[in-house]
């Protein structure tokens, strides 16, 4: 009899054992932290090259005691200092703000404590090199701040410097004669409404004066359009010389010029036109080895009482200088 013995059973690895020797374990935690830090450099290098390539500075201070926080890099490329030196002295970023524009930005940066944000602050700063730049700065605050917690202000400022530029150019480009770089027409006398509504509410003197080139369409048909345009503009240049700082100056027609002076007495009014009538008349003008003058004949009218609108001072003016044109040019007639 053949007694069988019970051969060992052979044992097979447990599906569900996940236990692993201390070593592999801790080689898959290494290299599993190695890969969040990797990802999580990636995300802080995205982050500061977005931050780099704007051109905005992120910024947040202590409301309380001003103290800078932080600021992103864009403040050393816009304000060409140093940012360890701002969070170190906060009045750094104040310091840069142009003098005339301090008492604004500080003004409108208190308005968000009642408004929670301020999206329209505009402002220039001086940089470290004398750059004057223009900033749209607009900031934002937490008012459900924690009792005992610091009050922080956070904002956006946006080096806005050639937009503005651009902005200036269209306004120059809209109100501007292009030859003579004098006040357009619509300009001239939107300005002129406003001078003599000022002259009348408080009772100032206000004088009008009108030029036009004699025998201007002889100098196109003798010597040309572009002799013509440099005697536009040398007039233009004698015009703006002659006058005080306020007056206006415009080109309003082909050859014909205007001036309002506000605050001017008739006799002085007088004196100004005579003077701006001689340095026309010492012009000296050549073409192609050809020298030629030129005058000029003006009218010249101040407010009275009888000037109801701005109309009636112009049209006095106008028949005034046609006066002075059929007295024989080159003189001013006052109305």
């Amino acid at each position: 009899m053949v007694h069988e013995t019970d051969s060992p059973t052979p044992t097979t690895p447990d599906s569900t054992d996940t236990s692993r020797p201390a070593p592999a374990a801790t080689l898959l935690a290494l290299m599993h932290a190695q890969g969040e830090v990797e990802r999580l450099s990636e995300r802080e290098q995205l982050l500061s090259s977005l931050l780099v390539s704007v051109n905005a500075v992120l910024w947040a201070i202590e409301w309380e005691t001003r103290r800078v926080l932080y600021v992103s890099p864009a403040y050393e490329r816009i304000f060409g200092r140093s940012a360890s030196l701002l969070l170190a002295e906060h009045r750094g970023w104040r310091d840069s703000i142009h003098p005339e524009d301090q008492q604004y930005a500080e003004q409108s940066l208190a308005q968000v404590l009642e408004l929670g944000a301020v999206e329209d602050r505009q402002y220039r700063i001086i940089t470290a090199d004398g750059q004057i730049r223009w900033l749209s700065d607009k900031c934002f605050t937490n008012q459900q701040a924690a009792p005992g917690k610091p009050l922080i202000v956070v904002g956006i400022a946006e080096d806005i410097t050639e937009k503005k530029h651009l902005e200036l150019e269209l306004q120059r480009l809209a109100t501007t004669d292009v030859l003579t770089r004098s006040s357009n027409r619509r300009h001239f006398f939107e300005c002129a409404h406003h001078e003599f509504e000022r002259a009348c509410a408080q009772g100032l003197p206000l004088a009008f004066l009108l030029l036009d080139i004699d025998n201007f369409k002889n100098i196109n048909d003798t010597y040309g359009h572009l002799e013509g345009d440099q005697v536009l503009l040398r007039i233009a240049e004698s015009g703006r010389g002659v006058l005080r700082r306020g007056d206006l100056f415009g080109r309003i027609g082909g050859e014909e010029f205007a001036a309002v002076l506000p605050g001017c007495a008739p006799e002085r009014a007088m004196q100004v036109a005579e003077r701006l009538g001689q340095e026309v008349r010492q012009l000296s003008f050549s073409h192609e080895g050809q020298p030629y003058s030129v005058t000029v004949s003006q009218g010249l009218a101040s407010l009275t009482a009888e000037d109801a609108t701005l109309d009636s001072l112009f049209a006095r003016a106008d028949a005034a200088m046609y006066e002075a044109k059929r007295q024989g040019k080159n003189r001013v007639i006052a109305s």
